[in-house]
């Protein structure tokens, strides 16, 4: 028996969804997913004058804005995660993108970084339930770090009340398991390599919960033989140098990105810090070394781990 697939395009990436049900009622789920995803995008993308994130960015330097009990949640996490980082993932950071122009394929100034550094910093946010505020003006919000995740969780949650138990939700590379496969086996999950186009890092087994991956290949750009890539560490202002790619486990695809994120700033430090952090995981770090961590449905095979690091000496 074969899943039923449905594809759309949102969120400036493909989306996929697979469902085991009976055909009305997974094309009914589906619907009802993507619906949901197309709303999230209207209410945090960063590129719309009249979403929420449009209308706080277009206040600063201004009043506060009144946000509703969704958007305080996802704040609330940022916050966490901005504490837990050191600081390193900062939902204000957007304002680094006025200096680093990847499609130029220019470097910024010190004095562009200087200048979009002076307004960033969550210590600089204003934040107390309901009201959010940017004290200066050209600051801003960028939730892109956290809405695709949040959005495979919400994708997976409503499959679940629409009675779909054997489902995979997969964001562009944020994936999420309602559950296994009918037959109790795991999903299989292929992870990119960051080094090898059109090759595989390993397949990792999924049977529920959320699993996410953040690397150095995504977007950025090469300049004087050099590649910067599109992770910018808020505190120098610079791309985070040192990892390739991060995969994470968690109960959520929201806590699994934050995970491979905070990994990926790290930097030097990533494979560090995800040994610190609990969480089951897979990760390469710039001179391609290879470390994991097994867990309850990320367990990288034998076959899948050598073959992934073998060739990197790890």
């Amino acid at each position: 028996m074969e899943p039923l697939r449905h594809c759309f395009a949102a969120m400036s990436c493909a989306l996929e969804l697979q469902v085991f049900a009976p055909a009305e009622l997974a094309a009914r789920a589906c619907r009802a997913v993507e619906d949901e995803v197309r709303r999230i995008e209207a209410k945090y993308s960063r590129y719309r004058a009249d979403s929420l994130v449009g209308r706080i960015n277009a206040a600063a330097g201004g009043a506060a804005v009144a946000v509703d009990e969704e958007t305080a949640a996802l704040l609330d996490f940022a916050a966490t995660c901005h504490r837990t980082s050191g600081g390193l993932f900062d939902i204000t950071s957007g304002a680094l993108r006025q200096a680093w122009k990847f499609e130029t394929g220019r470097l910024p100034t010190a004095e562009e970084i200087a200048a979009a550094r002076a307004r960033i910093g969550w210590d600089k946010l204003r934040w107390e339930a309901p009201l959010i505020g940017l004290p200066l003006p050209g600051m801003e919000i960028d939730l892109s770090g956290l809405g695709k995740e949040y959005a495979a969780d919400r994708a997976a949650a409503l499959l679940l009340a629409h009675g779909c138990s054997a489902a995979l939700v997969n964001f562009g590379g944020d994936v999420c398991a309602t559950g296994p496969r009918p037959d109790g086996t795991p999903w299989q999950v292929g992870i990119r390599h960051p080094r090898r186009p059109g090759e595989l890092l390993a397949t990792l087994p999924l049977h529920r919960g959320g699993l996410a991956t953040s690397g150095d290949y995504e977007r950025g750009m090469t300049v004087g033989g050099r590649r910067y890539g599109h992770l910018l560490n808020p505190l120098t202002g610079w791309p985070a140098e040192g990892m390739a790619c991060a995969t994470v486990l968690a109960d959520t695809c929201l806590v699994a990105g934050a995970l491979a994120s905070c990994a990926m700033l790290h930097g030097a430090g990533g494979l560090d810090f995800l040994a610190g952090c609990g969480a089951p995981y897979l990760a390469m770090d710039a001179n391609g070394g290879c470390a994991a961590r097994d867990g309850d449905g990320l367990a990288a095979t034998a076959d899948a781990r050598m073959g992934a690091c073998q060739p990197c000496s790890c």
